[in-house]
């Protein structure tokens, strides 16, 4: 399943020999940024780790629902894991059987950073002393930001962005109409995940398309149209940190290529400078719980 990963070819070409050879380790973590495919990296290789012949229940673990697959991932507001879902882990893997189609047994721990310090020592005593035939695989988007005494016993491996060419092909491939993924592909720079999410996910779809708008009415200079799009968001926090960082991906992509401005309802590569300057400094509110409808009234000033 590992050929399934985009680009990578290093990356795959060492796993697969790790894996053949019996020598993959035993806690594996997947750097890579967001969109960049370390979770859907990391079911691949517990696909072939547990089911090698491939099949029905390899293509379950792709989709995250075989049995041999236990999950850990951040919950609530802090995104944080708690010790609590560590220890019932321990408990399952420890105490439960294994399949008799299954080599082994995965637990996935995506985010590795939102491991607190009692959760991360919690999980310390399954990685040192493993059950046999439990493979562990965890994902962050940087291995600065996990606790060094669970990097230190993880072999670390980094998932890279394709080229834009590869992940527009890829695109195509996924359903997307060729000028949708060949503009995708660049505004998200090979960011596979992150392009797919913003064809398929209608919340991410409509961000993308309103920061646009937005990009239009800068360009323009209309403060009002502007402000009318971002009051829509003066009391939704998490949406308008969306929509801050679809505006960011969009300024950059002119600024990276100023013809790309046309797309963008005419934005001049100055005006996207000025454009990111401002969403910095809404982000920088909009995180510290600042006043979301002075902001979004401040953003619309500063932009258009």
């Amino acid at each position: 399943m590992l050929d399934r990963l985009a680009g990578n070819a290093a990356l795959k070409a060492e796993l697969g020999a790790a894996l053949r050879t019996g020598r993959l380790p035993h806690a594996v973590l997947l750097v890579g940024e967001a969109g960049c495919g370390a979770g859907f990296a990391a079911r691949c290789l517990a696909a072939d780790y547990l089911y090698p012949a491939g099949g029905p229940h390899a293509e379950a673990v792709l989709k995250g629902e075989d049995t041999e697959c236990l999950v850990l991932r951040g919950e609530g507001a802090s995104g944080q894991i708690p010790v609590k879902r560590v220890r019932e882990m321990r408990e399952a893997i420890q105490h439960s059987a294994l399949s008799t189609d299954a080599a082994g047994r995965v637990l996935f721990i995506y985010g590795a950073q939102n491991l607190n310090g009692s959760s991360a020592n919690a999980m310390l005593k399954i990685i040192e002393e493993p059950p046999e035939g439990v493979l562990f695989l965890l994902t962050a988007t940087s291995a600065a930001t996990v606790l060094p005494t669970i990097r230190s016993r993880c072999a670390s491996y980094t998932i890279a962005p394709v080229p834009t060419d590869e992940c527009a092909a890829l695109l195509r491939r996924e359903g997307l109409p060729g000028p949708q993924a060949e503009e995708l592909a660049f505004v998200y720079e090979g960011h596979v995940g992150t392009a797919l999410r913003a064809y398929r996910d209608a919340a991410t779809r409509t961000a993308l398309a309103q920061a646009k708008e937005l990009c239009g009415y800068a360009a323009q200079n209309d403060t009002y149209r502007a402000l009318a799009l971002l009051t829509r968001y003066e009391r939704d926090r998490e949406g308008c940190l969306g929509l801050l960082w679809q505006l960011d991906q969009l300024c950059s992509a002119v600024l990276r290529r100023p013809g790309y401005g046309t797309a963008c309802g005419g934005l001049r590569p100055d005006a996207a400078a000025r454009i990111l300057r401002a969403t910095a400094e809404a982000r920088r509110t909009v995180t510290a719980n600042g006043n979301l409808r002075l902001t979004v009234a401040l953003l619309a000033a500063q932009i258009a």
